[in-house]
């Protein structure tokens, strides 16, 4: 691998905020419910961590910063600026630094948007769900369709970039039911969606319910792909086509600091239960730390490192990385660059296979799955990699 090879991905930030005010039922973040937080302790130990991996990395350019969570739009405007000044003072930012705030409609308030706005936040993506109260209770939401709408407001008043999440492939929905949804939300949105398909974890408590008998009215495999399609066929006309499997944006709108992830860029997770990958010295490093809240922040307290483990990745592992998040992607990847991560070339007659299937297609340096390819990700990489 090249030194140097983060860059063609660059590098971003991620903070997870883990509280919550409901715990979702069919959520497998690392989110909690908690009746108090000490937000002064909680500002100390985000911003010991920024400086901690600010002098790792070096003056390296800032691409991206997000709160995830967990709910962020819970914390005070003023510890969201405290730590956006620490950023600011820690790395050198891009002139189109992106700066991402998860929220929920139950927590937007007008004031504390424009709080987020003042203190350098320049995108909100509101985790909305469905544009229906049935749906939304049997998600386990809080906030009505009404107020989701009203929140969605809001934010567009402070903030040029807004996204929300939607979920599909519900109980009981039907394939018309989710044409006419998401017609209303692209009347909505402004340039970027994110739908994803209702998955059940084990784990959670759609999960053991599932497991009990007790979730009904999924929708089987067929109509699972029919829903699909209707996704990515309804939101190409309306000019939000995907660019990734499940995120949809006008051209120039994608989220940068998914991209990050998805080129295989260097990103610092900060946070209970976040994930790095950081190139220091010629090796990247996957980090993770504990997920406890309280067993994080002690930790950053009386270490002075909120990270649990650090592992370096050999060129193998950070090859399947990087085909395992670039073919998510519409552009695809390069095949010089998985040569000069790994130090060896995709065998061509596996990409020749694929791509009689209909799986995968070749432009010059360039490989990506077909939009067919993209449904069976996992299928493609069984037969890219090695033995």
């Amino acid at each position: 691998m090249t030194a140097e090879d983060w860059r063609a991905g660059g590098f971003g930030l991620y903070l997870h905020w883990p509280f919550c005010l409901a715990k979702c039922p069919y959520c497998d973040f690392n989110s909690h419910v908690a009746a108090d937080i000490d937000m002064g302790a909680w500002q100390a130990a985000y911003l010991s961590e920024i400086r901690r991996v600010g002098a790792e990395t070096g003056p390296r350019i800032l691409n991206s910063v997000f709160f995830g969570g967990g709910t962020p739009s819970l914390m005070s405007p003023d510890l969201v600026d405290a730590i956006l000044t620490e950023v600011r003072a820690t790395w050198p930012c891009a002139n189109d630094l992106e700066v991402t705030l998860e929220a929920n409609p139950t927590s937007v308030e007008a004031g504390r948007f424009a709080g987020y706005a003042q203190a350098g936040v320049n995108r909100v993506s509101l985790g909305v769900q469905a544009l229906n109260d049935d749906d939304l209770r049997r998600l386990g939401r809080m906030h009505t369709a009404a107020e989701a709408r009203a929140a969605y407001d809001i934010a567009r008043a402070q903030f040029q970039r807004v996204s929300f999440d939607l979920i599909y492939a519900r109980q009981d929905q039907s394939l018309d039911a989710w044409r006419a949804e998401l017609g209303q939300a692209l009347a909505m949105a402004v340039d970027h969606l994110s739908l994803y398909q209702l998955t059940i974890e084990p784990g959670t408590a759609f999960g053991d319910r599932l497991a009990r008998g007790g979730l009904r009215g999924l929708p089987d495999d067929d109509l699972g792909a029919d829903l699909y399609a209707a996704t990515q066929e309804i939101c190409e006309s309306a000019g939000l086509p995907a660019y990734e499997v499940s995120n949809h944006a006008r051209p120039g709108a994608e989220s940068r600091h998914n991209l990050v992830y998805w080129r295989s860029g260097d990103y610092a997770g900060i946070g209970p239960g976040a994930h790095g990958r950081l190139t220091l010295n010629g090796t990247r490093w996957a980090t993770d730390t504990p997920l406890a809240p309280a067993q994080w922040l002690t930790r950053v307290t009386q270490t002075g490192s909120g990270e649990a483990t650090r592992n370096a990745l050999s060129a193998a592992d950070h090859g399947v990385e990087y085909l395992l998040m670039g073919l998510r992607l519409a552009e695809g990847v390069s095949l010089s660059r998985y040569r000069g991560i790994t130090g060896d070339p995709i065998e061509p007659i596996k990409i020749n296979s694929l791509q009689e299937f209909g799986l995968l297609e070749t432009d010059g340096d360039t490989l990506r799955a077909t939009a067919r390819g993209r449904t069976l990700l996992n299928a493609i990489l069984r037969e890219l990699l090695p033995d």
